[in-house]
């Protein structure tokens, strides 16, 4: 008697093929944002797919191939700017130690990156025409709210506080901080980066150094916000 042959899996194959196209995709996904982003810088931010077609080096169909339309490309390239601005900011900020020098640190590597990356910043935030299936400038946001609000997280219960007010302090600051680097750049920067992130620090010092007095005072930050009406 033969042996019995063991059942064949029709899709295990396939799977496999799948998976190493989808794997393929994304790499070279990868490499033309990285190609988008090196024609943005160059040409600026008003460049069309066609240029950054032949930045990368292929043909618009190809590109088109990866990238839906300008909308999914422009999600790719604020994604990575996104990253880019996350990279410089966590290892700085974890440099620090004294609770000032956290906020100063973060602020002035948000806007060294801006002002240094000016192309691809009005790319990312300043584009009209793309249809925003999804706001990358929010994603990024809330990524860099999400670590402030640990910060202040941290801050607060050593201090004996609720932590709860560190995630909407966090949004706030990550939303001044961004209107007003926006504000700097299209004034086409009338004060110098360092003069603005100290009048950033220094404003938003005095509300995080809060955190401090509302400890001192029976009653925590309610009692702080009551304490300095009165006052």
């Amino acid at each position: 008697m033969s042996p019995v042959t063991p059942p064949v899996n029709p899709g295990s194959s396939g799977d496999g093929r799948r998976g190493r196209w989808d794997g393929h995709r994304a790499q070279r996904r990868a490499e033309l944002t990285t190609a988008a982003i090196e024609a943005i810088r160059q040409h600026g931010p008003d460049i069309g797919m066609e240029a950054i077609a032949a930045h990368a080096g292929v043909s618009k169909p190809v590109l088109y191939r990866y990238f839906a339309d300008k909308s999914e490309l422009w999600l790719a390239v604020g994604q990575a700017a996104g990253q880019m601005v996350l990279d410089d900011m966590i290892p700085a900020v974890a440099a620090v130690r004294e609770e000032r020098a956290i906020v100063a640190a973060a602020i002035d590597i948000y806007l060294a990156r801006i002002e240094s990356d000016l192309n691809l910043y009005r790319f990312v935030v300043h584009q009209p025409d793309i249809a925003r299936r999804r706001d990358v400038v929010a994603d990024v946001m809330d990524t860099v709210a999400s670590g402030l609000a640990r910060i202040f997280g941290d801050l607060l219960r050593a201090r004996g506080l609720d932590s709860g007010a560190a995630l909407p302090w966090a949004y706030g600051v990550v939303g001044y901080v961004q209107a007003v680097g926006d504000w700097w750049l299209r004034q086409q920067q009338p004060i110098s980066r360092e003069a603005l992130a100290d009048y950033l620090t220094t404003f938003l010092w005095s509300g995080i150094a809060g955190m401090r007095r509302a400890a001192d005072i029976p009653g925590g930050l309610a009692a702080h916000e009551e304490w300095a009406q009165e006052t």
